[in-house]
């Protein structure tokens, strides 16, 4: 009985994994029921799939390796969108001159505003007199910030706002020749890690010391915090008139069908040129998104196997007993809360890339927080195998999920009448069925395997 449910586990993962690699294959290769037999399609989803894992993954290290409830996710997935345009595209011609400089130094008036009222209340004594100076300091400061960044950003805006209104980024090839630059778009990604680390230190500081259910309640305000700010603020991204035409890291569609020697392997192959270059730049996307999930995870698995690992699962496990043995949990907390806030924020800046545009208007929580933690927990929480298969799960079933509700619905409702409202209802109900779908798989794998599917040793 000890020899099964020990090797039991052990072949759980890669049979499912294997699964996994059917349902792809299956998707690119049969055009029957749910499969569309088409390799584009199936590409397109593992591509997303790959990114979801990503993400998976980050969520995983904090709530399975540490027991934090972060309902943020999405605040630093956008922090990693925002760094493709900083970093990706050029420079706007005339908006650093014209307002620039001046953002920038409202910027530096705020925070300098913020550290003179941490030092007023840290080196003056309690009374009267700090609780006036606090209050000098900050309003005078307040009035100098947004004298000067406000008139900034007014000019920068204002410059062409039909297809710019914004500072640009740092690609060296500019408006005409910034495309060439692909390779700009990889050194985005750990730039949005950067970013969101960056603003998950700010976080942590303030709201870690937080209860469980008032750290969840805090990120998510901060999340939507974030996402107005990039929605608002048009000088950063354009806002929500969104930031179309990022470079990208491997060759566009249209430059592969130029190529005569391309469109004469293509068919050679017996493929129509245009399918043979959406193939390519799709399997040219998967394999450095693979590249970098296997990355992950093998400095996570590392990482878990350590002596750190087993410290962050002794505090998630018994934080009172850890603290005890002299184990500071607060900045333990603080440091693993940054590492996943990273790796989501990389995972954002991915999934920009791959799309391509940066629209702010497509953040929300049910798609980039929700759906994450369904993926983790179907998967396996402080299982890093367990999040990278839940991330490849639940976004196929995700994406296919619509189809087989379509089908679902119309055995349903044959044999009605075509007149019946009920009919025109149900078939109408199509489009929720992916939150009802799952809804579903999160209630029957917590039934059946609460755990999830590769179980953490």
């Amino acid at each position: 009985m000890t020899q099964t449910t020990t090797q039991t586990p052990a072949l759980r993962g890669p049979v499912l994994f294997a699964l996994m690699a059917i349902l792809f294959i299956a998707e690119g290769t049969t055009s029957w029921g749910i499969f569309s037999g088409s390799w584009n399609t199936s590409l397109g989803i593992l591509n997303m799939a790959l990114i979801s894992a990503i993400m998976a993954l980050g969520v995983n290290l904090q709530w399975g390796y540490a027991g934090l409830f972060n309902v943020g996710i999405m605040g630093f997935v956008a922090l990693g969108g925002l760094a493709t345009v900083l970093v990706s595209m050029p420079p706007t011609p005339g908006a650093w001159s014209a307002g620039g400089f001046r953002i920038i130094a409202g910027l530096v008036l705020g925070a300098a505003t913020v550290v003179a009222t941490v030092a007023v209340q840290k080196n003056m004594a309690k009374g009267h007199m700090r609780t006036l100076v606090t209050l000098a300091v900050l309003t005078v400061g307040f009035v100098v910030y947004r004298f000067v960044f406000d008139g900034g950003v007014a000019a920068v805006e204002a410059i062409n706002p039909a297809v710019s209104g914004h500072l640009g980024g740092l690609n060296p090839g500019g408006v005409e020749n910034y495309r060439a630059h692909g390779y700009m778009a990889i050194l985005a990604w750990p730039v949005g890690a950067l970013l969101a680390a960056g603003a998950a230190w700010i976080v942590g500081k303030t709201a870690l010391g937080l209860r469980s259910d008032y750290l969840a309640i805090a990120t998510l305000g901060i999340a939507e915090i974030i996402i107005a700010v990039m929605k608002n603020e048009d000088w950063m991204a354009r806002g929500v008139k969104n930031v179309i035409g990022l470079p990208r890291p491997v060759p566009y569609e249209v430059d592969l069908q130029n190529s005569a020697s391309f469109v004469d392997r293509a068919a050679a192959w017996g493929i129509d040129p245009t399918t043979a270059s959406t193939v390519t730049v799709k399997l040219a996307y998967g394999l450095l998104f693979t590249g970098v999930l296997v990355l992950l995870l093998v400095l996570a698995q590392l990482s878990l196997k350590s002596p750190w690992g087993r410290m962050m699962r002794a505090i998630r496990d018994n934080e009172v007993a850890a603290s005890a043995m002299g184990k500071n949990v607060t900045k333990r907390h603080l440091q693993i809360f940054i590492l996943g806030s990273a790796i989501c924020g990389l995972a954002g800046a991915m999934m920009t890339t791959l799309d391509g545009q940066l629209t702010p208007g497509t953040y929300n929580p049910l798609r980039y927080t929700f759906l994450i933690w369904v993926m983790v927990i179907v998967g396996g929480s402080g299982n890093n195998w367990g999040a990278a298969l839940g991330g490849f799960l639940i976004w196929f079933l995700w994406i296919k999920v619509e189809v087989i509700g379509a089908a679902l619905m119309g055995y349903v409702t044959w044999p009605m009448p075509d007149a019946w409202a009920l009919k025109s209802h149900l078939m109408e109900s199509v489009a929720h069925m992916r939150l009802l779908s799952m809804g579903v798989i999160l209630l029957l794998v917590l039934r059946f395997s609460p755990r999830g599917l590769i179980p953490e040793r």
